[in-house]
């Protein structure tokens, strides 16, 4: 295909109508495969679509193989710990000193400050930790999911050992503009104190939390929900529930020691060896190893539970392929340099910050992909920005922040699908009850941005 077609303002008619389905009909793979088809029709044609389709899901396979290897064993950890009622006596332990639904959640976050490593391996520790003890304390599984997507990527932009601080370096590194200034861990780590969108994003969980801000829209209502029927989580969310003990019922007698050293193996594996993959695969091995000589599980039912929680995950690897679908179909239409191109008329040095991270944000969100598409966005921003003279930190901040409000605020993006599927409830209800504060914390961080571009 030749990548100068321009398709003008038609470009945004897949993205518009991805967003638009899936907030009508609550379908996430659905929409994401429809604006994927519109898109490769408009590019390949009506013929040429269908087998563009298949060629772009057969790679999101064969390129995420990974990504979806490591979903499906978290389910299987997730269920395993559940099964052995270790996580039961986690949150017996845990009720001891978090006794309201506040102390709950606040523990939660600190968790989540805590588990910076990693954005997979945070949403996994925090939920398994936290989501039984929420449960007794009638928290609504919207506000769970929101703690535990929030202390994601907006955590692991702000520390320099995370996974996305290595994959961010390195894009910066390859700008030959930016080669003089110093290595790929410099540019990061100098451009951390301006990542604003991870600053704002984490500062105001804790003042949900506590109440100094008021629940909105869709949160207000699962809270009222919860006043008036006692349900942590909705009827559209009852089917993914199926099998779940009852909030009145109390917590099932289990041994703390099947919850930590499995979790605590994942952990210590992963920080060791830089995998989540092989920390999952040792972490599962330890479960068998401590389960079954004591006879908490038979050889043959670990065998099932195992297999039951990769299951339980196939929803969450089908909408995390079709959103590589969307992103590859976005690509074909050119989005990401179209939207880039029509605002660059509009920039300056000091407005360059804020206009950078308002555009990327868009385009993270709209594509789900947040780290593919500053690899487009970089090399054509940077320049701009050394050639302008804008402050280069600040810049680089801004693009590390806006992909991290597109992890976070993007209905199909992998943690953003992660913390709805380990929390229980459909995804758009997270996304929905989420949004109104990603949308808070992120007009903050363009705030910023333009006192900052003004000032330095």
């Amino acid at each position: 295909m030749d990548t100068e077609i321009s398709y003008g303002l038609l470009t945004l008619l897949p993205p518009i109508i991805v967003i638009g389905v899936a907030l009508y009909t609550k379908l996430n793979f659905e929409s994401l495969m429809l604006g994927a088809w519109i898109a490769f029709i408009m590019s390949q044609g009506f013929f040429g679509s269908i087998p563009a389709l298949l060629d772009s899901c057969q790679t999101a396979v064969s390129e995420n193989a990974w990504m979806y290897i490591v979903l499906a064993l978290v389910g299987s950890l997730i269920t395993l710990l559940s099964a052995s009622k270790g996580t039961f006596g986690f949150a017996k332990f845990l009720q001891k000193y978090a006794k309201t639904q506040k102390k709950t959640l606040m523990f939660g976050w600190f968790l989540g400050l805590l588990i910076f490593i990693d954005d997979y391996l945070n949403v996994l520790t925090v939920s398994a930790c936290t989501k039984e003890v929420a449960d007794r304390q009638r928290t609504p599984r919207e506000m769970l999911a929101y703690v535990l997507d929030s202390t994601g990527a907006p955590v692991c932009i702000l520390v320099p050992l995370s996974t996305w601080a290595v994959y961010y370096g390195n894009v910066f590194a390859q700008q030959e503009s930016l080669a003089e200034m110093g290595d790929g861990a410099y540019l990061y780590l100098h451009s951390i104190p301006f990542a604003f969108y991870g600053f704002t994003a984490v500062i105001l969980v804790p003042l949900v939390i506590l109440g100094i801000v008021p629940k909105l829209g869709a949160m207000k209502k699962a809270y009222r929900r919860v006043d008036e029927t006692g349900m942590v989580y909705s009827e559209l969310s009852a089917k993914l529930n199926e099998g779940e003990l009852s909030t009145e019922e109390p917590l099932p007698d289990g041994k703390i020691i099947d919850f930590l050293l499995p979790m605590a193996v994942v952990v210590g594996v992963a920080i060791w060896k830089d995998d989540l993959l092989t920390a999952l695969v040792i972490g599962i091995c330890v479960a068998g190893i401590l389960y079954i000589p004591r006879k908490v599980m038979k050889p043959k039912e670990f065998c099932e539970v195992f297999t039951r929680g990769l299951t339980t995950m196939v929803p969450m690897i089908a909408i995390c392929m079709a959103s590589q679908v969307v992103k590859m179909s976005m690509d074909s239409i050119n989005l990401p340099t179209y939207v880039v191109d029509a605002v660059l008329p509009f920039v300056n040095p000091d407005t360059l910050a804020a206009i950078t991270f308002v555009v990327v944000a868009l385009l993270a969100f709209v594509t789900g992909s947040s780290w593919g598409v500053p690899v487009v966005c970089v090399p054509i921003i940077v320049p701009l920005a050394v050639e302008s003279g804008a402050p280069i930190f600040l810049v680089l901040g801004a693009i590390a922040s806006a992909a991290a409000f597109g992890s976070h605020a993007c209905f199909y993006t992998d943690v953003t699908i992660m913390s709805s599927q380990v929390s229980k409830i459909n995804n758009m209800e997270h996304v929905l009850t989420q949004l109104p504060y990603a949308i808070i914390a992120g007009l903050a961080a363009v705030v910023l941005y333009l006192v900052f571009g003004f000032v330095l």
